[in-house]
């Protein structure tokens, strides 16, 4: 082969190789070691007043406490993979299940931090959270992290904490259902004890104002764009009746419908034919966002420009002028919803994590042994 043209095809194939190389690198979320230089960081950066830098290590996708994002490529490589297939399934079988397994996250984090508290079965020392009052016969998903820890367990035994476990789900609840993807940082570990009082007292209720709900977040490491942002959540889901039936029927005491619902003749109608103003329909279900049920989007926040938010706690951030800007611009743009959606999680899911020997690997999410 003639020297000049053996030299110009061993330039283009050398390119075309370090194009190919450069694509798989950028493939992996390029803010996992370095500072805010993807969309994501950058705009945690822009509206989440500089975060993770309060005593949460780097900003947006960089590292965070002690975590890290390839925990488990060596011990368990292919977790990522088995958190997937687990969550698909109980999806094919029961659509209601992923946002159970994205408010489950929620609620073990808010409670003593991201743990896998709430998966513990009451024990002689301690009654555990599932009981509690937030949580009774409404919070669901047990069974699926169970069955995604059994498999685990076969492939990576007494390797993988069932607190990482819950975040992986909730994350592959969101994408499953249409919403945005987030790298979860790992290596969390598992609590040997879990605690209704605590559930009971730190957990946001429907029924708080929206200081309370506030101060409750603000408490945890987080701030009032992570409540907007977050709260977002309940664009999929249901509701029981309980939850805002008195905004059907007797909306502070008044006797009638809360009018803002009242406005929206059809949405009331099928509220009240789901959830009749008897006791026996308290347990019903109601879809938090009847526009789009199971599929993650900025409908909540449509919702609540038109004043049909379904909770209280959801309508009540139309009150603040902040929260309702916010609002707005998510009602505008699902991008940057989704965007802020992913850091918040990011955000949430460093709540009160252990790492290294403190705490244990549970062998079974159910019992702290």
């Amino acid at each position: 082969m003639d020297r000049k043209i053996f030299s110009y095809w061993f330039i283009t194939h050398l390119a075309l190789l370090s194009l190919l190389f450069n694509d798989v690198v950028s493939s992996f979320p390029s803010g996992y070691n370095d500072g805010p230089k993807n969309g994501y960081n950058n705009g945690y950066n822009n509206g989440h007043n500089g975060g993770y830098n309060n005593g949460h290590g780097s900003r947006g996708y960089g590292m965070i406490s002690n975590l890290d994002y390839r925990f488990y490529d060596r011990s368990c490589p292919r977790l990522q993979m088995m958190v997937k297939s687990g969550v698909w399934r109980a999806f094919k079988d029961d659509s209601r299940i992923a946002a159970s397994l994205l408010r489950l996250h929620f609620h073990d984090c808010f409670v003593n931090g991201c743990d896998g508290s709430i998966l513990l079965d009451d024990s002689e020392d301690f009654k555990g959270e599932k009981n509690a009052l937030p949580n009774r016969n409404s919070v669901r998903g047990f069974d699926v992290i169970e069955d995604i820890k059994t498999d685990i367990e076969s492939a990576c035994p007494i390797t993988v904490s069932c607190a990482d476990i819950v975040a992986l789900a909730a994350r592959e609840a969101v994408v499953l259902t249409g919403g945005p993807y987030w790298p979860v940082p790992l290596g969390r570990r598992d609590s040997l004890t879990a605690s209704e009082q605590a559930a009971n007292t730190n957990l946001p209720s429907p029924f708080e104002p929206l200081e309370n709900i506030t101060a409750k977040f603000v408490s945890l490491g987080l701030d009032f764009k992570d409540v907007v942002v977050l709260s977002g959540a309940h664009t999929i889901g249901f509701a029981q009746c309980f939850v805002f039936k008195h905004r059907l029927f007797n909306f502070k005491g008044s006797g009638q419908p809360d009018p803002n619902l009242a406005a929206s003749s059809d949405l009331l109608s099928k509220l009240t034919d789901t959830c009749p103003n008897v006791a026996s329909s308290n347990s019903n279900l109601a879809a938090l966002d009847a526009a789009s049920v199971v599929k993650f989007d900025n409908a909540y926040y449509v919702n609540l420009m038109n004043n049909v938010g379904l909770l209280d706690s959801d309508q009540i951030l139309m009150s603040d002028s902040n929260a309702a800007a916010l609002v707005k611009s998510y009602s505008e743009n699902p991008y940057l919803f989704s965007r802020d959606f992913a850091v918040s999680m990011v955000k949430m899911g460093n709540i009160g994590v252990m790492t290294g020997s403190d705490g244990v690997i549970r062998a079974k999410c159910g019992f702290p042994g």
